[in-house]
């Protein structure tokens, strides 16, 4: 289960966190590592807070984007230390893990952690299916990057000692087809004028939930995107009817 699981960092600015995150990861058991756009990476501090964990640096997957880390992921798990106008589900690591390695023991599944000051934006978070918030002073809830990755791999590791896992009932569609549905379902709704009394990108993330609760299968996908090309048809062919009949309307 646990190399189906990767921890990804999200534009980490310091090196030694990177370095810290893996020694972290790899006490536990974990070994797949992926970086987005690191500031730094490799460099000499990363490889000294690594403590002996040299070879999850060295086999670590630097990527240009949070879709390019996420390919083939099926399940994604966002950090968030604070509360959002428009979330996810949100919960606390160890009601979380058992979910993580249910998924994890037949699919990809990624655990996203944003960059140092303000964590992940709005836009990464809606890329995932589940939140999870570490229980922390209100007062004083910063949490170190590395330190929550240590957090979340322990959680891991407690959930593994009971876990047993159940049949699956769907293999859910990968991170990939689904952006690739949210993307045409964008494009569809503008082409069709929904969004003219809307806030497009209120709406998508709201979408987005709603979907992500839904844990879509590819046929499923197949299904939506055949009735979001018929729709577009359907519009075009309706303003070309309409554009014969009133040749005088620009």
């Amino acid at each position: 289960m646990f190399d189906n699981i990767r921890v990804v960092l999200s534009h980490t600015t310091h090196p030694g966190n990177i370095g810290a995150a893996a020694r972290a990861m790899k006490t536990m058991g974990l070994s797949r590592l992926y970086l987005i756009n690191p500031r730094y990476f490799p460099d000499a501090q990363a490889t000294a807070m690594a403590a002996g964990a040299d070879d999850i640096l060295q086999h670590a997957v630097v990527c240009s984007s949070i879709d390019e880390a996420l390919q083939g992921v099926t399940f994604t798990v966002a950090m968030t230390a604070r509360l959002r106008d428009i979330s996810i589900a949100v919960k606390t690591p160890r009601e979380a893990m058992p979910e993580v390695l249910q998924q994890a023991a037949t699919q990809p599944v990624a655990l996203l952690f944003g960059t140092e000051m303000s964590g992940l934006t709005n836009e990464e978070m809606g890329k995932a299916q589940l939140g999870v918030n570490i229980p922390a002073n209100p007062e004083f809830s910063s949490l170190n990057i590395a330190a929550a990755v240590q957090v979340m791999a322990y959680e891991l590791g407690v959930a593994a000692q009971s876990f047993a896992p159940c049949v699956q009932e769907i293999e859910p569609a990968t991170h990939e087809r689904i952006e690739g549905l949210y993307a045409h379902l964008e494009k569809t709704l503008f082409e069709i004028g929904f969004f003219t009394t809307q806030n497009p990108a209120r709406l998508m993330q709201r979408l987005r939930r709603l979907f992500s609760r839904t844990r879509l299968e590819d046929e499923e996908i197949n299904i939506l995107r055949g009735m979001l090309t018929v729709t577009t048809e359907y519009n075009a062919r309706l303003k070309k009817r309409y554009a014969e009949e009133h040749p005088d309307v620009q």
